[in-house]
C-alpha cells in the first residue's frame, strides 16, 4: 500500500481542476487515471449496454473526495459518489477532528454470508431439522463443490443453521442456512449457486419441497465496527463550549436510541456517509441500505445504529457496528472503470477493510449530522450549499455564483426568484 496524507489544506475552495492535481499527487494516481476522471463520459455506452437490460443512456453523479480521514493508523482519501450537499464536506470536518485523537479505530468479522433454503410440505419438521444437522458435512461437502476457486483461496462454506417455523400460514416450514465465506466477494452470486446446488439433498432428506433458494441481505455474521473519540475542547464554537456541546450530542442520540421516529431520520445520516463509499466502488447500497435498516431492529424496536457516550476525560465517543456485505471483485466492482479507479484512490488490500473503512466514514458524517443539530441547527450548514445549486438553477456562472450565494445566505434567503433577481442587479439587467 502507498502512503497517502489524506489533509488537502483549502481542498474545498480550489477549482475542480487544483482538486484533481492534488489528489493526483496524494493517491499516486497516474495521467490516465487523470484522464478517466476528467472524461465527460467515463462509463462507455456498450459497457453500459452491458451491465443492465434496456440501456438507453447513462445519468452522472458527482464524486468528491473526502480527506483528512485516518484509519486505523493509515491515512485515506475516500471517494464518494452522492447528489446531497454537505455530506463530503460534513464527512471530511469530522474526520479532521478526530485526526487529534488518532482518527478512527476499526474492526470487522469474517466475511460470512447465508444463503437461505426454504423446505415445505415436511411431515415431522422436528425430526427433520436434526436430520438435517446430523448431515451436515454432507451438505457443506456439496455445497463447497460448486466454487473451487473460492476455496482455493480460503473461502467456501463452513457450516449450517436450520430454522423451524412451526406455523407460517402454510403449515411448518424449515430453512436451512448455509454459512459461507466468501472472502472478498460480495457473494451473492456464490451463494446463491450453494443453495440451488443442495437443494435436491435437502429434499430427500426432508421428504419436503424446497421452493426459494437465496442468500439474505441481513448480512449479520459480516460486520464492521468504528470507534472514534472527540476532544471536547475541539467541538466548541462561538455560541457553545465544548463541554455543552457533548451533552447536546449526547442527548440528541439519546431520543434516536429510543424514538424510532428519530431513529430513521438518524440512521438515514449514517447511511448519508456509507452509500457514497458503497456507489463510488460499485457495490450493491440496496442491500447494505437493506441489512443495516433490519440490523437496527435487532432487539425488537428500531433504534440506532451508532452510540455516543462521554467517557470519563469528558470527551465524545461514538461507536458504530453494523453488516456492510462489500466485495472488491465480481459485478460493478471490476466492470465499471470509476468503481476500479475509486478503488485505487482507497488503496484497500481486502474487502474487509473496505468494510472498516466505510463503518468509520458513517460514523464521522453521523457526528456531522448530530453536531449540527444540536447547536446552530442542520440548516444553517446545508443553506450555503443549497444556495449554490440554487444560484446555478438561476444561471449564474463563474463568479456570480459565490456572489449570489454570499448575499443569499446573508438575507436568509434562499429562493431561485431572489437569485434571479439578484442576477439582474450584478448584470445591470431591468
Amino acid at each position: 500500500m502507498a502512503t497517502t496524507d489524506s489533509r488537502i489544506p483549502n481542498f474545498r475552495a480550489l477549482p475542480p481542476a487544483e482538486r484533481l492535481a492534488r489528489l493526483c499527487e496524494r493517491a499516486g494516481l497516474s495521467d490516465e487515471d487523470a484522464a478517466l476522471l476528467q472524461a465527460p463520459s467515463a462509463l462507455p455506452l456498450a459497457l453500459a449496454d452491458g451491465m443492465i437490460e434496456n440501456v438507453v443512456g447513462k445519468f452522472e453523479l458527482p464524486m468528491g473526495i473526502a480527506a483528512n480521514f485516518t484509519v486505523n493508523g493509515r491515512d485515506v482519501l475516500i471517494p464518494m459518489v452522492v447528489e446531497e450537499p454537505s455530506v463530503v464536506a460534513a464527512a471530511s470536518f469530522m474526520a479532521k477532528l478526530a485526526r487529534e485523537t488518532g482518527g478512527f479505530r476499526t474492526s470487522s468479522t469474517a466475511p460470512m454470508m447465508r444463503a437461505q433454503v426454504q423446505v415445505l410440505g415436511v411431515a415431522d419438521p422436528d425430526n427433520a431439522r436434526l436430520t438435517l444437522l446430523r448431515h451436515r458435512d454432507e451438505i457443506v461437502e456439496l455445497a463447497n463443490r460448486k466454487d473451487q476457486m473460492l476455496n482455493r483461496v480460503g473461502g467456501g462454506c463452513r457450516d449450517i443453521e436450520v430454522h423451524r417455523f412451526a406455523d407460517s400460514g402454510r403449515g411448518a416450514m424449515l430453512v436451512l442456512h448455509l454459512l459461507v465465506d466468501v472472502r472478498d466477494a460480495m457473494g451473492a452470486n456464490t451463494v446463491n449457486t450453494m443453495a440451488e446446488s443442495v437443494a435436491p439433498l435437502i429434499e430427500r432428506l426432508t421428504g419436503g419441497h424446497v421452493r426459494l433458494r437465496i442468500l439474505s441481505n441481513l448480512a449479520d455474521l459480516r460486520l464492521a465496527r468504528a470507534q472514534v473519540t472527540i476532544r471536547a475542547a475541539s467541538l466548541a464554537s462561538d455560541e457553545y463550549p465544548g463541554e455543552e456541546v457533548v451533552e447536546r450530542i449526547v442527548d440528541a442520540y439519546t431520543l434516536a436510541a429510543i424514538d424510532p421516529y428519530r431513529a430513521a431520520t438518524h440512521n438515514k445520516g449514517i447511511m448519508n456517509g456509507i452509500d457514497p463509499v458503497v456507489v463510488a466502488t460499485g457495490n450493491d447500497w440496496r442491500a447494505i441500505e437493506a441489512g443495516a435498516h433490519v440490523y437496527a431492529c435487532r432487539h425488537g424496536q428500531y433504534t440506532s445504529l451508532s452510540t455516543w457516550e462521554k467517557n470519563r476525560d469528558g470527551d465524545l465517543v461514538g461507536t458504530l457496528e453494523l453488516p456492510l456485505a462489500l466485495g472488491l471483485v465480481g459485478g460493478a466492482t471490476k466492470t465499471h472503470p470509476m468503481a476500479r479507479l475509486a478503488l485505487r484512490i482507497l488503496d484497500v488490500g481486502n474487502a474487509q477493510e473496505l468494510a472498516e473503512i466505510t463503518a468509520a466514514v458513517g460514523l464521522a458524517q453521523n457526528l456531522g449530522a448530530l453536531r449540527a443539530l444540536a447547536t446552530e441547527g442542520i440548516q444553517r450548514g446545508h443553506m450555503s450549499l443549497h444556495a449554490r445549486n440554487i444560484a446555478m438553477l438561476a444561471g449564474a456562472q463563474g463568479e456570480e455564483v459565490d456572489w449570489v450565494v454570499s448575499v443569499m445566505v446573508e438575507e436568509k434567503d434562499v429562493r431561485t426568484d431572489r437569485a434571479e433577481a439578484l442576477l439582474k442587479e450584478r448584470r445591470g439587467e431591468n
